[in-house]
C-alpha cells in the first residue's frame, strides 16, 4: 500500500500507511463525535505520600546517580535516578530472557512538573541523563536499553510524580528487529519517508536547529508526534550533546503544546533507537510522543489496523498556534 495519502478524501474516512512501522491506519474524523460515558480513574499518590518528592528519598532503593547538590540519598538533588523497587527485567531469581536492570530518573523534586513543564535547561539535562544511563547499560554487555516515560495512570504509570524509566534488557526486541528489516526492504531510512510525508501534508510542528517535530500523517495516535534530529545517528547513546540539546528542548515545547491544547493529560515518551554497532542499521533514533486519549479496542485488535479519529493536518495546525512556554500540570 502507498504511504501517501490521497488528500481528496481527507475529509471522510482515510485508510493510510505508517512508513515507521508498516501499520495500516484508518483516520476517521467521525468518531471524535462519539459520546462518553466512561469516567476516568484518577491518579494514585497524592504528594504527601510520593516516594519521589524531596525529602522522601529514604522511601526509594539507594540512588546510583544525582545531579544538583546535596548529600546521597538526601535533598538537594535535581535529576536523581534509582533502581525501580518492582523491575520488569532484573532482580533476585530472573531467568534468561528476563535478565537485565531497571531504573528510575526522576525528572526534578517537583511532584507537578512533567516534563513539558520544565525550563530547557533542566530538560536537557534530564535527557543528558537518560543517554548516559543507555551508555552505562550498553558498557555492560547488555543488548538493548528502553528509555521512556509513562505520563498518567492512562499511560501506565503507578506514581504521579513524573518520572523516566531505563529498562535495559539482554535480548533483542522484536519491533527492534523488525525496524531495521523494514528499513531494509524500504532501502532508506523510514524516518526521511514519514517526515518527507508530514512536510508535504503541512502537518510539521516545530524545529530547533536540527531537530524536527511533526504529527505522522498515518499515526495510529490522536496528537500523536514525532521528533527526530538530521545529524543523529542510529542509536540514542550515540547522541551528542548538541543533539542532545535540541531534542530536549523540542521534546519540551512539544509537551507543553501538547498540554496548551489538551489540557493535562496522559501521554508515554518513547525513544526508538537501534541496535548498538549495527551499521545499517534502521535509520535515525528518534523520539515519539503518544497522548494516551483512549485506548486500541475490539477493532484495532482484533484486525491490528489502527483507527485515529483525529487528522494529523488539523493536530499540526492546532500544535503550530498552541503556547510553547505554558506550563503544564499532572495528568487528569
Amino acid at each position: 500500500m502507498d504511504p501517501t495519502p490521497d488528500r481528496s478524501t481527507a475529509a471522510g474516512a482515510e485508510l493510510r500507511v505508517d512508513p515507521v512501522t508498516g501499520a495500516p491506519v484508518i483516520v476517521a474524523p467521525g468518531r471524535a463525535a462519539r459520546p462518553h460515558t466512561t469516567a476516568r480513574p484518577a491518579d494514585a499518590t497524592p504528594p504527601g505520600a510520593c516516594p519521589f518528592c524531596a525529602g522522601n528519598e529514604r522511601e526509594t532503593p539507594p540512588e546510583v546517580l544525582r545531579t544538583g547538590g546535596g548529600t546521597p540519598d538526601g535533598p538537594g538533588w535535581r535529576v536523581r535516578v534509582v533502581p525501580n523497587r518492582y523491575p520488569v527485567v532484573g532482580g533476585e531469581g530472573a531467568r534468561p530472557g528476563a535478565t537485565g536492570a531497571h531504573e528510575v530518573v526522576i525528572l526534578s523534586p517537583d511532584h507537578d512538573a512533567p516534563f513539558g513543564a520544565l525550563g530547557d535547561e533542566h530538560a536537557i539535562e534530564v535527557l543528558t541523563v537518560l543517554r548516559d544511563r543507555a551508555c552505562v547499560h550498553l558498557a555492560a554487555g547488555r543488548a538493548h536499553v528502553q528509555i521512556l516515560v509513562n505520563h498518567g495512570r492512562a499511560a501506565g504509570a503507578s506514581i504521579a510524580h513524573p518520572h523516566a524509566q531505563v529498562i535495559a534488557v539482554d535480548l533483542v526486541p522484536p519491533l527492534v528487529l523488525e525496524r531495521g528489516e523494514r528499513a531494509a526492504a524500504l532501502g532508506a531510512d523510514p524516518i526521511d519517508l514519514d517526515l518527507g510525508a508530514a512536510r508535504t501534508a503541512d502537518c510539521v510542528v516545530d524545529a530547533e536547529g536540527g531537530a524536527v517535530a511533526w504529527c505522522p500523517p498515518a499515526s495510529g495516535w490522536p496528537w500523536g508526534v514525532r521528533i527526530a534530529h538530521a545529524g543523529a545517528g542510529s542509536g540514542f547513546e550515540t547522541a551528542t550533546d548538541a543533539e542532545i540539546a535540541e531534542i530536549a528542548t523540542i521534546l519540551r515545547r512539544t509537551l507543553a503544546r501538547l498540554a496548551d491544547t489538551l489540557g493535562p493529560f496522559a501521554h508515554n515518551v518513547i525513544v526508538h533507537t537501534d541496535l548498538p554497532d549495527v551499521p545499517s542499521g534502521s535509520g535515525r533514533w528518534f523520539v515519539e510522543v503518544v497522548p494516551r486519549l483512549g485506548v486500541h479496542a475490539g477493532f484495532e485488535l482484533g484486525t491490528g489496523i489502527l483507527v485515529n479519529p483525529m487528522p494529523p493536518e488539523q493536530a499540526a495546525s492546532a500544535l503550530r498556534a498552541s503556547d510553547p512556554t505554558c506550563e503544564s500540570t499532572s495528568a487528569p
